[in-house]
């Protein structure tokens, strides 16, 4: 994470917030991901048995290191889209995650397993983890993120909240891993189905679909060829997945 993309949270009461949407107890071990100074870390270590905290800049590291020396703090120096989580054993994650690495950290997280998370992403970035089809900030974030969780809005933060301000607003989200609602044969497959289609959002599935592989013989209807990828269902998108999967394996 570079210092260009650190912003500090500096507003107490949203900090408070945050702890408080965690509901934490003495049993937790929290992952923190992009420490930054330990404002967050120095709430979380008064209230739970242990804090992860990564930090990927080594001034901040360094500093980290010695404000939590001798305390439930395991301070890790690394880019957090490298080190393998399952080194840990954490049940919660609380984080002002570092913006640049939002959709990348959040599918990574969503690979382990954990009770809660809470974090805040670029409002815009939260908007586009809830939506739901039919909405333009509907796409494989949403579809990608909710297959595997519940998401929730909890607080838009402005930008006066952080040092430097980063010019857009914020959002504090509250991330509930479930099980799915609906199964794929192959979600790897589903994930290149998703980023094929919603990358021509603009475009009728029989296009889309068509840039993807090929779609002569494949039995859909015509009403459903004919629509756009935001306009279905991610439970529609998936069974169309599905039968593409199945005609490409056989």
């Amino acid at each position: 994470m570079a210092l260009s993309d650190q912003y500090l949270l500096i507003d107490d009461l949203v900090l408070h917030n945050i702890i408080e949407y965690a509901d934490l107890h003495h049993r937790d071990v929290v992952l923190e991901i992009g420490a930054g100074t330990g404002v967050l870390t120095e709430e979380l270590i008064k209230r739970v048995r242990a804090v992860i905290a990564i930090e990927s800049d080594a001034a901040f590291a360094e500093l980290l290191n010695r404000r939590f020396e001798n305390t439930n703090v395991d301070i890790i120096h690394g880019d957090a889209l490298k080190i393998k989580f399952a080194e840990f054993k954490f049940n919660k994650i609380v984080s002002n995650l570092p913006y640049s690495i939002s959709s990348e950290i959040t599918f990574k997280l969503l690979k382990y397993p954990f009770e809660m998370a809470v974090l805040m992403y670029q409002y815009e970035f939260a908007r586009r983890m809830m939506a739901s089809h039919g909405s333009k900030e509907y796409g494989r974030l949403s579809i990608g993120v909710q297959y595997r969780a519940l998401v929730e809005l909890l607080e838009i933060v402005p930008e006066e909240a952080f040092s430097p301000e980063p010019g857009v607003r914020s959002a504090i989200v509250r991330v509930t891993p479930h099980a799915p609602e609906y199964e794929v044969l192959d979600y790897d497959f589903f994930s290149k189905f998703l980023t094929a289609i919603f990358s021509q959002r603009r475009k009728k599935l029989k296009n889309s679909i068509g840039a993807f592989t090929d779609i002569r013989g494949l039995e859909l209807p015509d009403d459903v060829l004919n629509k756009r990828p935001e306009e279905l269902p991610a439970k529609r998108l998936a069974r169309i997945s599905d039968i593409l999967y199945s005609r490409i394996r056989n």
